[in-house]
């Protein structure tokens, strides 16, 4: 069964070439995603990795959670589902 991981506090020089190779030294990597803002197409820092084995995905997250990588501590846990994620207050008076 294949698990989603957030990867954060990437450098944004980092590419998805570059972030597949880091996390398939622990397993086939079915997709990369790095995130990007869409009017500068910059990256904002933050990408996701979609691992097929559940247990290899389990080993990149010990190993790489807070590695240093491009000048930059890796922020990676388990994607958490668009449902369970907070909601965003509404207006600000």
């Amino acid at each position: 069964m294949s698990k989603k991981i957030y990867v954060g506090n990437l450098s944004y020089e980092a590419r998805e070439e570059d972030l597949e190779s880091l996390f398939s030294q622990y397993g086939s990597v079915s997709s990369v995603r790095i995130i990007t803002d869409r009017d500068t197409n910059r990256s904002k820092g933050f990408g996701f990795v979609e691992m097929e084995d559940s247990s290899a995905a389990d080993a990149a997250i010990s190993a790489l959670n807070g590695t240093e990588w491009k000048n930059r501590d890796l922020k990676v846990n388990e994607a958490r589902d668009r449902n369970d994620r907070p909601q965003r207050g509404g207006y600000r008076y």
